[in-house]
């Protein structure tokens, strides 16, 4: 069993060490522990307080290229040195160092594909109540879009198992914390919580501006994964939306009409006709995202094949081709899991 911890970083001299010095260097069930820095284009001497601490495996952007490219090249790296289980954490000492243990635990048990630490962000003092407030309903809306009950899901302090790993596909620009939330509940994947407690703040965020640009970012992202994993569910709630939108002015018409009212009433009529388009045009689309979503489906089935070749099998892989092997495959339990902790498979 190999755990590689990732660590993130765009200049963080002044605190990688202290988050470098909080990680384990042993976890009971693990046989080979590894920490992989990715530097998203650092500009101080980030990489050599790494190297300075004994970390031997770097990974770095000759340009700052976002926190969703790091996180899928440090998984990536990390596939290609034989991880079993990838943890992410951050070069901003926010999270417990000491708790990846408690993370991985879950996995190696064989109960869990993604476990996820929650911040408990009613606690944290240094977020304001509006701030909490968005947290808990933002968790709340991508829990709904991916059939989970997670409560922080925003959280970046995970630990993924290879198998997990082989079949999430990260494509946004922003953040991926979200993204891979809805991929893998939609995916039927187990994802689990343990409880954290976040260290001192020692800077802003990079990744927006302001609370109000985080949610603008967020919520582009949780929209363009529901749509690819639920088109026709948002399509026809459209459809539906503008079909009894459109159904009003016709019978407003009809009403007017009847009641001897012979006026020219034709506004209604386009208004009416304006709304049933729409409604058709979204009927149309998606007709056309269903189609697409399962043309994604196969490609990424392929792409997890591929994975497979050029990484190996994930264990799961491994314990039911034993088992093939001396008769009727019987899932492990972590298969076992895998396929029935979430409730909903989206459009499937």
């Amino acid at each position: 069993m190999k755990v590689v911890i990732q660590v993130p970083c765009l200049n963080e001299e002044s605190t990688l060490a202290s988050v470098l010095e909080a990680l384990p260097t042993h976890i009971d069930g693990v046989d080979h522990l590894e920490i992989v820095i990715i530097d998203d284009g650092s500009t101080d001497r980030t990489v050599e307080v790494a190297r300075e601490h004994g970390v031997t495996h770097v990974v770095r952007h000759a340009r700052n290229m976002g926190l969703a490219r790091s996180f899928r090249d440090g998984v990536e790296y990390a596939l290609s040195i034989g991880a079993d289980i990838v943890v992410n954490t951050d070069g901003d000492n926010q999270y417990p160092g000491d708790r990846i243990a408690d993370l991985v635990a879950p996995i190696i048990a064989g109960t869990a594909d993604i476990v996820m630490g929650d911040r408990q962000t009613h606690t944290i003092e240094h977020f304001s109540p509006f701030k909490r407030t968005m947290q808990r309903f933002g968790s709340w809306v991508v829990n709904k879009a991916a059939g989970t009950e997670l409560p922080d899901a925003a959280s970046g302090f995970r630990a993924y198992s290879r198998y997990s790993l082989y079949r999430l596909n990260i494509v946004t620009q922003f953040s991926y914390t979200m993204e891979t939330i809805i991929q893998a509940g939609n995916k039927r994947l187990s994802i689990v919580s343990v409880p954290i407690v976040t260290n001192a703040k020692t800077r802003e965020s990079r990744l927006f501006s302001n609370v109000f640009e985080h949610m603008l970012k967020s919520g582009q992202a949780i929209l363009r994964s529901y749509t690819m994993y639920r088109p026709w569910t948002l399509f026809a709630s459209i459809a539906v939306l503008f079909g009894l939108m459109g159904l009003f002015p016709f019978v407003r018409f009809l009403v007017l009409r009847i009641a001897g009212n012979d006026g020219n009433h034709i506004q209604s009529l386009i208004l009416g006709s304006a709304m049933i388009v729409v409604a058709v045009l979204a009927l149309a689309l998606g007709v056309l995202s269903d189609l697409m979503r399962n043309n994604r489906i196969l490609h990424e089935d392929t792409l997890e094949r591929l994975r497979e070749q050029q990484y190996g099998p994930s264990h799961i892989a491994e314990h039911y081709r034993a088992g093939s092997a001396g008769g009727a495959a019987k899932p492990t339990d972590a298969s076992a899991a895998s396929t029935t902790s979430s409730p909903n498979e989206g459009d499937a």
